[in-house]
């Protein structure tokens, strides 16, 4: 493995020298990366659109988001989830093929590549250490700036526990796809471990530098923090809409009993629309709470809170 990743890092050096940018042992050239993390369920998803509308306006300020490899699952998809996928793989030649990728579409006047998954911190605790000593390397072959926004843990649970049910199932994930309550997934250390905040951020610390990462609290309106952050911010801007409605609990009582079958993932794929009516209809008739009191107060003794960064977006 340590031979794959010295060749990471040589192939990369390589081609940032190619570019005409930096190399490990010379930060002033080197390209600032920013990686954007998530969380899950902090309008990531309203975040990738946005960059990803607005690339030719970011190239014009030297900042690149870029496309996704043409044999990619998804290519034209506005997030970068090969990040993830392949850490938690270890799978180092896919991964230097993406990052490869990137920096073909870096021009002269690039200063910032924008990289952004919520997978990266969904699948954190997921990564082999190997897949650390490969983010330890691409730490020295760029500027990186992680990004991540934490939600009210309450509400970031709720939300997440919504995802799960309506994800398809995984062989490799505990929670994907379940027929579990709210309660059940909190007894799942996979789902629970989200909640460790602060443990994230001092792990992602080690890696990246002490300074490199930057912890904002979730306002509600992600698009219009990441735009200040980037410059990009007028007054004129209006209000981002939400790319993703969320589920009622008459909604999640259906899917608990779809998961409840050993459902094909394109099935679940197709029966997803009729799901999201259903939603509509029963807004009138339910509410959006899957928790009571009681799981609120265990969500709040488990949660491992963050101190944010200073500058606030």
């Amino acid at each position: 493995m340590d031979d794959q990743i010295g060749r990471f890092t040589q192939v990369i050096t390589a081609q940032l020298k190619q570019s005409g940018h930096g190399s490990a042992h010379d930060s002033t050239k080197k390209i600032t990366l920013i990686i954007h993390v998530g969380t899950p369920k902090t309008g990531t998803t309203s975040v990738q659109t946005y960059l990803s509308k607005k690339q030719r306006k970011l190239r014009t300020k030297g900042i690149l988001y870029p496309h996704n490899l043409e044999v990619s699952n998804n290519p034209g998809a506005p997030t970068h989830h090969w990040f993830e996928k392949n850490l938690v793989s270890t799978h180092v030649d896919n991964f230097i093929a993406n990052v490869s990728n990137v920096i073909t579409q870096i021009k002269s006047e690039t200063h910032t590549v924008i990289l952004s998954s919520e997978g990266i911190y969904n699948y954190w605790w997921d990564f082999p250490e190997a897949s650390k000593d490969l983010l330890g390397e691409l730490a020295k072959l760029f500027d990186v700036k992680l990004w991540v926004w934490f939600r009210e843990p309450v509400s970031f649970m709720q939300s997440y526990y919504k995802q799960c049910i309506r994800n398809p199932k995984v062989a490799s994930n505990p929670c994907y796809g379940k027929d579990l309550s709210f309660n059940d997934m909190l007894d799942i250390p996979w789902f629970a471990q989200h909640l460790d905040y602060q443990g994230f951020v001092t792990q992602a610390r080690m890696i990246f530098g002490e300074n490199s990462v930057s912890a904002f609290e979730y306002k509600g309106d992600i698009v219009k923090q990441v735009s200040t952050l980037l410059g990009l911010a007028t007054a004129h801007d209006n209000p981002t809409p939400r790319q993703n409605t969320s589920l009622n609990q008459a909604s999640i009582t259906l899917l608990r009993a779809i998961n409840h079958y050993d459902v094909k993932a394109k099935d679940k794929e197709l029966l997803m629309p009729l799901i999201k009516d259903i939603n509509s209809v029963m807004d009138r008739y339910t509410n959006q709470c899957v928790t009571d009191e009681a799981a609120k107060q265990r969500v709040l003794s488990l949660v491992n809170p963050v101190t944010f960064s200073r500058t606030h977006p």
